[in-house]
């Protein structure tokens, strides 16, 4: 055997991991380009396929937040602060002491739970139910949304379920809800990448680069191609396709 036919086939394989990753992050910051939200979303749904959880996890902190800083600037930071403060740290306590990922539990189980969350938000918004509008000053409403929804992201790295539903049944006008969905999603990805650090989840800087490149790639291309299609019958087509993606993450687990 060739002695250098091995190492050329590594070279090869990682070539070809190199440019799906690339690929995953410039799909999910389309998305969130195009609906300003999404990118944690997408990028563990595809990532999900052939990747552990946890690296999957690790690999989206960066892009995640980096994404997410423009986002939350805004004139209403102190409003959705006082609103917002049961709800954000019952989100990162129970990201950080939850099971889940980086755990023992973590691996196909985590798979299929992803999978479970992905159909289930599919469906949801598929199905675009009204949700009933809450009181601003409930804050227990938005401790419960908060801690079910560290619950999901410490098993998934996901942190859509229940959390957006509960922002939409605030009632926020437009650019406050883009502002609070900045200023939640920051929240949630610091307290994930305190968690897998605290899991000792190395950080691997030529595939974290590639992803925040690529990320920033797909984020301008979302935002040209925003005004030229209609969001409502992309967030549709998005919705089925993670429905697609949950199952195969299901099959994937299984």
């Amino acid at each position: 055997m060739d002695a250098h036919a091995v190492p050329t086939h590594h070279r090869r394989m990682e070539v070809w991991q190199a440019i799906a990753l690339g690929a995953v992050f410039v799909a999910a910051g389309s998305v969130k380009g195009i609906t300003g939200m999404g990118l944690p979303t997408v990028a563990m749904s595809l990532l999900g396929l052939w990747m552990a959880p946890t690296q999957a996890a690790a690999l989206l902190i960066v892009p995640s937040l980096a994404t997410n800083v423009a986002q939350c600037a805004g004139p209403h930071l102190r409003r959705l602060a006082a609103l917002l403060w049961p709800a954000w740290a019952a989100l990162a306590l129970t990201t950080l002491v939850a099971p889940g990922l980086g755990s023992a539990a973590s691996g196909s189980g985590a798979r299929q739970l992803l999978g479970v969350v992905l159909v289930a938000y599919g469906l949801w918004g598929l199905w675009r139910p009204v949700v009933p509008a809450l009181q601003p000053k409930a804050g227990w409403a938005g401790a419960a949304a908060g801690a079910v929804t560290g619950l999901v992201t410490a098993a998934t790295a996901v942190f859509v379920i229940p959390f957006v539903p509960y922002l939409q049944a605030l009632r926020l006008d437009k650019d406050v809800m883009v502002q609070a969905l900045g200023l939640s999603f920051t929240v949630a990805t610091v307290a994930l990448a305190a968690r897998l650090h605290a899991a000792d989840q190395p950080w691997l800087p030529a595939p974290t680069a590639i992803a925040l490149l690529a990320a920033f790639a797909g984020l301008w291309l979302g935002s040209r191609v925003r005004a030229r299609i209609s969001t409502i019958v992309f967030q549709r087509t998005l919705f089925v396709v993670f429905i697609g993606l949950g199952v195969a993450n299901l099959l994937r687990g299984g």
